[in-house]
């Protein structure tokens, strides 16, 4: 039997003196010796949402200790509450409690928390420290890592941010227990990403280890978080205001996010639209000579395994699909920048696809 320890770990991402800690494992949230060294002060604002707080907000206060000033924030759940009016709300907040430029904000939550806790974070007094808590599976191998924070604009998702790097990212696995269903299999989309981008090695781990990470297998699960982690750490280090090879961590997210945007925030989950778009992506990269009709079938098998949607949604066209595309943030000159496939484990960016071949495509994809 494995004991927690065994299934810890810490990673670092590599960015000069704003370098910090990654730890993984199980029973960390209570833990004071992780979260207290990244405090910048003795002033911390804990915001969470009316999902998580009942479930973790107490245990995570009470490992902060008793001789710091801590106030809490409980926000609505769900992406519709991604807006500039939540960040607000926290500004609020901190000001009230009269929090200065030594306080440090505890983002407890899955990526649209840790987003908007980050964006408040960087703007608050011009920037305060802030650490990350993710407790959804999407959250932790992908959105808590690496310093994108923002909010959506009804036009795009994602439009309105900063790159502000947290003081730390503290993963208890422990949280991934009270997840649904749904919420995991969108988790798992991000952590078939990082196989398909760069790790083919990876992939085929995740392909025979996917009723482990259904069932929530402990060591299964710490070891798809640390090296999805450990992937993007990489990325990170080496392009952090996504110039160049980060970009290649969007596989699947312009198709994913115009579905978002077009469906209405929170409709679709965001790993289930990357989740189809990434068959997009596989299906496009076919059509253009790089990728095998095996490549896209085995692409779709591990997809569906993790249960995720394998089709988009039938009300969209293709014009749907193109004007909302063509606000990704990618974007130069006009010219729509995709992530897509040169084998399996393999990506990169491609701006010179034919406005025929993605008319194709996107008719020829399946709708549900």
């Amino acid at each position: 039997m494995t004991r927690p320890e065994e299934a810890q770990s810490t990673l670092r991402v590599a960015l000069g003196e704003r370098s910090y800690p990654i730890h993984i494992g199980p029973g960390l949230l209570g833990d004071p010796q992780r979260l207290r060294p990244h405090l910048a002060g003795r002033q911390v604002m804990v915001v969470t949402n009316e999902t998580v707080a009942p479930l973790y907000l107490e245990r995570l206060k009470a490992g902060l200790g008793d001789d710091l000033t801590v106030r809490e924030l409980v926000l609505p759940d769900g992406e519709a509450t991604k807006t500039l009016a939540s960040v607000e709300r926290i500004w609020d907040a901190l000001l009230e409690a009269g929090f200065n430029r030594r306080c440090t904000l505890v983002a407890l939550g899955g990526g649209v928390i840790g987003d908007m806790v980050g964006f408040a974070a960087a703007c608050y007094q011009r920037g305060v420290a802030f650490v990350q808590v993710p407790t959804t599976l999407l959250s932790q191998v992908d959105s808590s890592v690496g310093g994108k924070t923002g909010v959506n604009h009804p036009r795009g998702k994602n439009m309105i941010g900063a790159f502000w790097q947290p003081r730390a990212v503290l993963i208890d696995t422990d949280t991934l227990s009270t997840l649904p269903a749904r919420e995991l299999s969108a988790g798992l989309a991000e952590v078939i990403k990082y196989g398909l981008i760069r790790d083919a090695d990876f992939l085929a781990w995740l392909e025979a280890n996917m009723p482990a990470l259904q069932g929530l297998e402990v060591v299964a699960l710490a070891r798809a978080i640390e090296r999805s982690c450990s992937l993007k750490a990489e990325i990170v280090a080496e392009d952090e205001t996504e110039q160049g090879v980060r970009a290649l961590l969007n596989l699947g997210h312009t198709f994913g996010h115009a579905i978002e945007t077009h469906q209405g925030y929170g409709c679709w989950l965001h790993g289930e639209a990357v989740g189809a778009g990434m068959l997009m992506a596989a299906e496009l990269s076919r059509r253009l000579g790089w990728l095998s009709e095996a490549d896209v079938a085995r692409t779709r098998a591990i997809l569906e395994d993790a249960g995720l949607p394998l089709a988009a949604p039938v009300e969209m066209g293709v014009e749907d699909f193109v004007s909302i595309m063509r606000l990704d943030k990618k974007n130069l000159d006009e010219r729509l920048r995709l992530i897509l496939l040169t084998r399996l484990g393999e990506a990169c960016v491609h701006d010179e696809t034919p406005p025929d071949t993605l008319a194709a495509l996107l008719e020829a994809f399946p709708r549900r």
